[in-house]
Order: C-alpha cells, then sequence, then structure tokens
C-alpha cells in the first residue's frame, strides 16, 4: 500500500524551529507562544481563523483573506479589535521578523478570548480577543497524486454551521478525514445533503470531462479564494467552468480531477474510492490550471 500523504504535506525546514509567532501584539518563539486552557477556543473551538500564502514577498490576495477573516468574524459577533490594516502590518511584521520571502504559510488565528468559567456562554469570555498568527516555511511537497474515498460526513445546512464559516470548530471535517484514512486513502470526499459531491474536509473539489471544468454549486462547501480563482481563471482562458450538481458516477468517470485550497493551490487526484482517474496523474487541463494561476499570483 502507498504511503500516506497529506494535501498539506511540506518539506521539512529547520528554520520552523525558531519562528517567532505573533501572539497578542508580542512576537515569541513558539515555546513561548501559549494560550491559557481558559481560551474559548481551546475551550470550545470558539472563534475563525485564515490561511495565506507568501508569494515573492508578498501574500496572495490578502485583501481577500482578510474580508472573509472580518465576515465571518461578525457572523460569530466576534469583535477583532483591530482594523484589517493593523492586522495587515501585523502579517508584514510577522514575516519580517521570521525573514520570510517566498514559500511561507500564516496561519491567522482569532478567538473570542480567554473565559471566567469554563462553560459555553460568549459573556463569559471577559479577556480578549486572543489573536494569533504562525507563520511558517513551507514548500508543499506531494510525493504523488492524491487518493480520495467518499465518507458518509456531509457538510451541512447553514442553519447547522455554515460550512461557510472558516471557524475553529473542525471536528466534523477531522471525522471525515479519520475515515477515509481507514479507508485507505489521504483525504475524505465529502457530499452536500442531497448527496451531490460538494468538497473534501479540507479542500475544495473540482473534475475535469470533455474539456469541461465542475465544481460544486458552493452552497455547501468553503467559499474558496483559490477555488474561485480557478474559475475565474477558466472562464478568462476559453476553458469551460461550471458550478453546478454532479453525483460520484460522474465523477468516477471524470477525466481528470484536482483539489484547490490556499496551501496546495491545485492539487492533482489520481484516485477516488479504489477508481483511477483518468491515467492517474495530472491532467492537461489541471497544468493549464496551475500554470495560469502560478501566473496570477506572480501578478497580484
Amino acid at each position: 500500500m502507498a504511503e500516506r500523504i497529506s494535501t498539506h504535506q511540506a518539506e521539512e525546514d529547520a528554520r520552523n524551529e525558531a519562528i517567532l509567532i505573533w501572539l497578542n501584539g508580542c512576537l515569541l518563539p513558539r515555546a513561548q507562544a501559549l494560550v491559557s486552557v481558559y481560551d474559548s477556543g481551546f475551550m470550545l473551538g470558539d472563534g475563525v481563523w485564515e490561511g495565506l500564502r507568501l508569494y515573492n514577498g508578498r501574500w496572495a490576495f490578502q485583501g481577500e483573506h482578510l474580508a472573509r477573516l472580518f465576515e465571518a468574524a461578525k457572523a460569530i459577533d466576534l469583535d477583532i479589535r483591530l482594523s484589517p490594516a493593523q492586522v495587515a502590518e501585523a502579517l508584514e511584521e510577522t514575516r519580517a521578523a521570521n525573514g520570510m520571502n517566498t514559500d511561507a504559510h500564516a496561519r491567522l488565528m482569532v478567538t473570542r478570548g480567554v473565559k471566567a468559567r469554563p462553560f459555553q456562554h460568549p459573556a463569559l469570555s471577559r479577556s480578549g480577543p486572543t489573536v494569533a498568527i504562525i507563520m511558517e516555511h513551507s514548500r508543499p511537497a506531494l510525493p504523488r497524486p492524491i487518493r480520495l474515498a467518499t465518507v458518509p460526513h456531509v457538510r451541512g445546512l447553514p442553519m447547522s454551521q455554515d460550512p461557510k464559516l472558516n471557524s475553529h470548530s473542525k471536528l466534523n471535517c477531522i471525522l471525515a478525514c479519520i475515515a477515509a484514512e481507514k479507508a485507505g486513502a489521504d483525504e475524505a470526499l465529502m457530499l452536500d445533503v442531497h448527496g451531490f459531491v460538494n468538497t473534501t474536509n479540507a479542500c475544495n473539489f473540482f473534475i475535469v470531462r470533455r474539456g469541461e471544468v465542475w465544481t460544486s454549486t458552493g452552497d455547501y462547501c468553503m467559499n474558496g479564494i483559490t477555488r474561485a480563482k480557478v474559475v475565474e481563471l477558466c472562464r478568462a482562458n476559453a476553458i469551460p467552468a461550471f458550478e453546478r450538481n454532479f453525483s460520484l458516477v460522474e465523477t468516477y468517470s471524470a477525466d481528470e480531477a484536482f483539489l484547490t485550497g490556499t496551501f496546495g493551490a491545485q492539487t492533482p487526484v489520481g484516485e477516488i474510492d479504489g477508481r483511477v482517474i483518468g491515467n492517474g496523474q495530472m491532467g492537461p487541463v489541471t497544468a493549464r490550471i496551475r500554470d495560469l494561476y502560478k501566473a496570477l499570483v506572480g501578478a497580484s
């Protein structure tokens, strides 16, 4: 059996042992960047986060990522107490302190802060928010295309926990990932509440059929920024692209499949539920989209 891999698999980089982490306005060595056991993020998953990728000294689509972060914070009634400009300054301060210029990833996290007592009510979070930026040197290192397994876990309806919300509460996706690994795959393919193909536990999902690029309607998946950029690039470059419902039957007979996400950009899928997709390698449409995306982030 082939070794299990992850969509966030990166080359080992010894420099990450000495990174500085931005925590509530201070830059701290990773061993000292600690939060309280009473923090609402640790205790309840009460918070939102954002991932950003550094290319040639610039955070790709930074404005859109920060807009999504502040939109999510407003949705859960969390006051970040910083402006988008101040968050951007914190990102730059952390980048400069770590001497990073490219091939770096930032995880920007905001929780409701430290609770007075270990219970759920938001009013008990009286010291906060907690804002942290973890920044690592990271170059994606995938030895082969990803293998997916369909799991029973679904991305739910927006009145339960809106799947567009990038929250700290990721247990549903973690359980999906565990189920996929137990099935011998690398990541989980998740359906929507109607049984249509939707997303994976960590990334957005696309297939290519007869030269057309398909992805889900977007109603039940994370509103991925890389996902949106891929759709825009396809439509701007005469590649037919559709956000639509499609089934596992249509997925199994796809010519190509790939995932999108901030970390890996476009990751080829070689196998789904034991069925080889195309020839099991990155297809020509996926390769073209990757080239278009590289050109876009170089120009952003």
